[in-house]
């Protein structure tokens, strides 16, 4: 393979890498516990927090807590293992070479 052909070949990678990542970051990931669902989109910013209010007694604001943070750390690992599978595809067989992606 010629210089000029892997270039192509590595600037094609790099577009469909981008896209690829581009279209994590505008997906929804939603994480759930008992009382709490929590929607992310794949750059693991918050967007919206519900709480099941008529489950909630006055004195389980502790235990809200605690079910924000399992439904937070639900949709992380979400987004964390999706972005794993798609942006691995790219990487699988090729050598580390820092700064090259």
């Amino acid at each position: 393979m010629n210089m000029q052909a892997m270039m192509k070949q590595v600037q094609k990678l790099q577009r469909d890498m981008t896209a690829a990542q581009e279209e994590l970051n505008n997906k929804e990931f939603t994480g759930k516990s008992s009382l709490v669902t929590v929607v992310m989109n794949g750059k693991k910013d918050v967007k919206s927090v519900k709480i099941d209010a008529e489950e909630l007694e006055k004195d389980d604001i502790e235990m809200l807590e605690d079910m924000i943070v399992v439904a937070l750390t639900d949709a992380i690992k979400q987004i964390d293992k999706e972005t794993e599978e798609t942006m691995g595809a790219f990487t699988k067989g090729m050598p580390n070479i820092p700064g090259l992606f």
